[in-house]
Parts: C-alpha cells; sequence; structure tokens
C-alpha cells in the first residue's frame, strides 16, 4: 500500500508540474505574448494537453486508484479524498477521445487572441468562425463526459457542482421579480449623484499605487501574488505562493481599476489560505466558482464599496490625485461607488443591476448550446436583450457580444456561478457579521478578523470537503437566495432614498 501511494503521490507531483507550465503559458499569452507567437503557443499548448491528458488517463493510474479505494479505510484524509475525486474524474475524461481533447485546447489557445483582436476592431465576424467551434466542441464534450445529462446542465456542473437549469430557473425568476422593480425605481427617482468629475483622467501610474492600497487593505502578501495588466481582469493560481492577479487601467474611470483588484483580490485570499497541506495536492484550489465567486463579490461590493472602505480610501486619492480630486467629496465617491443604473458592460457593472447582465449571457448560452440559437444571429440576439432586460442600446460588438473572455476561452457554463456567488455573498456576510463588528473593523484598515473566519470555514479545506459541506459551512446553513434579495433592496431603497 505504500508503495502504492507514493507511486501515485510521484505522478501526481509531474502531472501538477506540467500544469503549472500550461498555466504560466497561458498567463504570458494573455499578458506579453506578441500576437505573432500566438499559432506556436497554441500547438505548444496542445502537445502538453495531449501529455496531461495520458497522466490523468492511463491502466496504471487506474489500478493504482483502484487499489488505494478498496483500502481507503488505511489511507489519510487527504489522500483518501484526492482518490475519491481523482476515480471520479477518470471515469469522465476517459470518455473524452486524446485528439479531441487536445484539440480543445489547441482551439481556446488561438480563439482567445483571435478574440482579443476582434474586441480591438469590433469585429464579431473575425470571430465568429472560432465561436462556432466551440459551441460544437464544448457540445461534444458535454455528451463525453456526463452522457445522459442534458449539455448545458454538464457544463455548468464543471464549473459548480450542484448548480443545474432546475435550480437556476427559479432562482433567477425571483431575482428578477424582485430586483427589477427597485432598478425601476432607481432609474425614476432622480437622485443620482454627479460623479462626471470621476471620468476626468486619472493617471495609469497613480491607479498602480492605489492597486497597492487595496492590495495592502487586504491583507495580500506581495511576495506571493503579483498584479498583471491584461484585456479582461483573472486570477489564476498556481499554488498558494504563487498567484496572478490581473486588472485593466482605464485614465478616465478610476473606480473600474480598484473594484477589480478588490474582485480579484476576494479571489486571491481564497487560494494564499488553503492550507499547507495539500500544496502540490489536487485538492488545493477552491471547491466550485460559485464559492470562489462569492468571494470575489464579498470584497469587491459588500467591503470595498462600504462607506467604512470609502473613508479609508478618500485621503489615499487625495493625496495621489490632488488636481483631479479637488472638488470630489468623499460622500460623492462612496455615491460614485455604489452608483446604480443600468450599463452595457458587466465587469463594470453596479451590484443592483449586475445579475440582469448574467441572466442575459444565461439565457443565451442555454439556447446555443440546445441548437435554438446560432452563432450567427448571436449578435442580435445579445443586442435585443440587452434592450429588453437592460433598457441599453448596444452601439458595437466591444460593448456587446465580444465583451467578455470566458467563451473564447471554452467557459461556457461559468457566467451564473457569478450570480449565484453574489447571493452566497449576501448570506455569508449576514453570517460573519453575527460573530464580527465588520465596519468597525474595515474602519481600523484591514480585514484580517474576516478573513480569519472565512479560512476557519472555507479556505484551508481547498477541496478536502465536498462543495456541499463548505458551502453550508459558510452559509450556516442551506442557501437562501432571500438575504440576496434582500440586502440589495435594502441599501439601495436607503441609499436612494426610494
Amino acid at each position: 500500500m505504500q508503495d502504492t501511494v507514493k507511486k501515485y503521490k510521484q505522478l501526481i507531483k509531474k502531472r501538477a508540474a506540467l500544469g503549472h507550465a500550461m498555466g504560466v503559458l497561458s498567463y504570458d499569452s494573455e499578458t506579453v505574448m506578441p500576437k505573432n507567437g500566438a499559432p506556436h503557443m497554441a500547438e505548444s499548448m496542445a502537445t502538453l494537453s495531449e501529455e496531461l491528458y495520458r497522466l490523468r488517463v492511463n491502466d496504471e493510474l487506474r489500478d493504482m486508484l483502484n487499489e488505494l479505494e478498496a483500502n481507503k479505510a488505511e489511507l489519510d484524509p487527504v489522500t483518501r479524498r484526492e482518490v475519491e475525486l481523482e476515480l471520479k474524474e477518470l471515469k469522465k475524461l476517459e470518455r473524452v477521445p486524446v485528439e479531441e481533447y487536445s484539440a480543445f485546447d489547441r482551439l481556446i489557445s488561438e480563439a482567445s487572441i483571435v478574440w482579443r483582436e476582434a474586441k480591438r476592431n469590433s469585429d464579431y465576424q473575425l470571430f465568429k468562425p472560432y465561436m462556432k467551434r466551440i459551441v460544437a466542441a464544448s457540445k461534444a464534450m458535454a455528451g463525453y463526459m456526463y452522457p445522459g445529462k442534458p449539455a448545458y446542465d454538464a457544463l455548468l456542473e464543471e464549473f459548480s457542482e450542484g448548480l443545474s437549469m432546475d435550480m437556476l430557473e427559479p432562482f433567477f425568476k425571483d431575482v428578477k421579480a424582485k430586483l427589477v422593480p427597485v432598478i425601476h425605481a432607481v432609474c425614476e427617482c432622480g437622485r443620482q449623484a454627479d460623479d462626471s468629475k470621476l471620468t476626468l483622467p486619472f493617471p495609469i501610474e497613480g491607479q498602480r499605487r492605489l492597486s497597492s492600497f487595496v492590495m495592502d487593505f487586504l491583507g495580500i502578501d506581495t511576495n506571493s501574488c503579483v498584479i498583471g495588466e491584461v484585456e479582461h481582469p483573472f486570477t489564476t493560481a498556481f499554488n498558494k505562493h504563487d498567484i496572478r492577479l490581473t486588472t485593466h487601467y482605464h485614465e478616465e474611470d478610476v473606480l473600474s481599476n480598484l473594484l477589480s483588484v478588490a474582485h480579484e483580490g476576494g479571489h486571491c485570499l481564497y487560494e494564499l489560505n488553503i492550507g499547507d497541506e495539500l500544496i502540490g495536492s489536487p485538492l488545493a484550489s477552491g471547491a466550485t466558482m460559485a464559492l470562489h465567486e462569492s468571494q470575489s463579490r464579498l470584497f469587491e461590493n459588500m467591503i470595498c464599496r462600504s462607506p467604512e472602505f470609502i473613508a479609508l480610501l478618500y485621503p489615499r486619492m487625495k493625496e495621489i490625485f490632488p488636481l483631479q480630486m479637488q472638488d470630489i467629496s468623499e460622500e460623492l465617491l462612496f455615491r460614485a461607488a455604489n452608483r446604480a443604473e443600468p450599463s452595457l458592460i458587466r465587469t463594470e457593472a453596479d451590484e443592483l443591476t449586475y445579475p440582469l447582465h448574467i441572466m442575459v449571457r444565461y439565457e443565451i448560452e442555454k439556447q446555443l448550446i440546445a441548437g435554438t440559437l446560432s452563432v450567427e444571429d448571436l449578435p442580435e440576439a445579445w443586442n435585443s436583450m440587452y434592450k429588453e432586460y437592460l433598457g441599453v442600446d448596444v452601439p458595437d460588438d466591444k460593448a456587446g457580444v465580444l465583451q467578455d473572455s470566458h467563451w473564447a476561452g471554452g467557459m461556457i457554463g461559468y457566467f451564473p456561478s457569478y450570480c449565484v456567488g453574489s447571493a452566497y455573498s449576501a448570506q455569508i456576510y449576514h453570517n460573519i457579521a453575527k460573530e464580527i463588528d465588520i465596519p468597525a473593523t474595515v474602519a481600523q484598515g484591514g480585514v484580517k478578523p474576516i478573513v480569519e473566519w472565512l479560512t476557519d470555514r472555507l479556505y484551508r479545506f481547498g477541496k478536502l470537503k465536498t462543495p456541499e459541506e463548505l458551502s453550508r459551512s459558510v452559509l450556516c446553513g442551506e442557501f437562501d437566495p432571500d438575504y440576496y434579495t434582500d440586502y440589495l433592496t435594502k441599501k439601495f431603497t436607503e441609499l436612494y432614498k426610494l
């Protein structure tokens, strides 16, 4: 048994190293790789992907896992959980032909490069052939990995175990019914703050200093986490000591970067606080994307849009940008950070209208996978839904169907995790507040007690516990979306004096 465990650990160590190399290649392609390097990078990724597949699906591993499973009572808790998840993953992946597995990685490597060019030029036609292939490949992968399951449910499952259309339909229906009247009331009340002065040019070098301020406030160790600059912000963790947070700077929108760093910082805190005993293990990552997004939304919206945080931020902004901030009060900065108004761009959306952006993508993904919407008609459907759901006209593909990187990255089925994660965050905040005075903690200049509470219940476990166990731990029971709709209704009713 000990020999088998040793061989198994050596295999996953090799696999982790290969995954690390692929992750660095992917991060490099998003941040600094020149355009002409794209074909060669895609080919390298496809080759490495095939090698990774062979390390994840082979007879030797199958025999080892079966032996370990048969003797699981003798295994330590980490190895026992690894074997459980490895067997599940092996059974899923061995149904996927190796050539299609590596071809999918090549496709999304190429597609991501083309998407960036298409977005820069607002040219959906350039990206359309790749989108068509990604939809087809995603449906094929869903069929291989989850035979008998509706294809879109299979794709949802890949990102957040337990998410399904049966769960999401009533959730979105409830959110829409309760929040749309609040959105209408906000739009009609005539109490929007005049934040036009915040659209003055704020030099990017100064914004980088603000990024560091947010990182320091969150307590993120910059020896283990660095900030890169990309078209579409994301966070990737190679291990808990090497996490790459990214952001995008807009000179005329200083709050965009601040809230982006806060959002990605929430992801970082999750990964930074995974237990040391899980380093190098397949368990050393967030349990589901819905849980991961609950952290990004918690720190972005409920912590870094709070009046207590704005009170800390305001003097720092006055120091870095004295000219731009001379006519901006702390109250105006707070109101601007919490402005609610239907808009075009999901990543710039306020808390209140954000779920409608996700609903558009959810409806489109469902239809694409079901075959009731063609890739050719995608921009028209997008524009029509934005008009129906948010009442805004989409001027071009850059601000429309090309705004997100997810589909180019093969992540059909990811978007609902954002909204479910947002709903989780409201319930989690409620539970933390029973034990910690959150406003007072933030006012003191940090979030350490909050992070410790979350580490104890969620972060440190990685995937050691099941998603259901971890969800119940931080939600303190069953998921209840009323916490989310009640929180947003109360916040914006008070903010806009409705």
